[in-house]
């Protein structure tokens, strides 16, 4: 009973490790991650994509209040895996340190800057009482100094920068595409492909329709979001 008990102390108290050196419910967080749909970033030549799987829960719900591809600054987007409220917190986040940042120094900000400043708020959520963790991870993708970068962030408040990465369901097969299929001077349009068909291969009931892309190209920098249309077309 006092085993079960001391289990029961690390399972629910975000504040205190477990003897291996866990924190149980930043894991549980990453399961939420797990069980949303499927986002991908691929780092393109010439720009950067970013790509949601939506699915939409009824036939009668409006398929455009279903969002998981966000902009962030005119340069930079975003996608989502997981809980959808905490995404959206996390999204103000992002875009508050984008505006704050043109507003004090007259100049977008980086990539990696706005990246870094939300992982820092995320990491303060995993060392206090009385909170949670965010059930959430996102992929940032941006131009900075003229370069595609593309980063992903984990409910713990540590991120990685990737050429190819993806969150949410099925994303170990989905990564294991883009290991088999990614190249490093693929255009745009060559990785909108690449990112349906790796999507599409774990998800059999996609459609163009239900797959949500963003663009981010180096020539305007300028944020894009594809229509159907568009990503029917780039994939046949």
């Amino acid at each position: 009973m006092i085993q079960d008990s001391q289990q029961q102390a690390y399972d629910r108290a975000i504040t205190i490790f477990s003897p291996d050196g866990r924190l149980y419910q930043v894991e549980y967080a990453r399961e939420a991650v797990k069980r949303g749909t499927a986002s991908v970033g691929v780092r393109a030549s010439d720009g950067v994509v970013l790509g949601a799987y939506k699915r939409v829960p009824n036939e009668l719900m409006e398929a455009e209040n279903v969002e998981k591809i966000f902009q962030i600054d005119e340069h930079i987007g975003a996608a989502s895996a997981g809980h959808v409220t905490d995404a959206r917190k996390l999204i103000d986040i992002l875009r508050r340190e984008a505006q704050v940042n043109r507003a004090s120094y007259q100049e977008p900000i980086g990539t990696e800057t706005v990246v870094r400043r939300l992982c820092d708020e995320m990491q303060k959520y995993t060392q206090q009482g009385g909170v949670r963790p965010f059930g959430v991870s996102v992929i940032v993708g941006g131009i900075e100094n003229g370069e595609p970068r593309v980063f992903e962030t984990d409910p713990s408040g540590s991120f990685y920068e990737w050429r190819a990465t993806a969150i949410g369901e099925n994303s170990a097969e989905i990564r294991e595409n883009f290991e088999a299929n990614y190249e490093e001077d693929i255009p745009t349009d060559e990785a909108v492909a690449l990112a349906y068909e790796a999507v599409e291969e774990s998800n059999d009931d996609i459609t163009p329709e239900s797959f949500e892309v963003a663009v981010v190209e180096t020539d305007d920098e300028c944020f894009t979001e594809l229509s159907a249309d568009e990503v029917r077309e780039l994939v046949e």
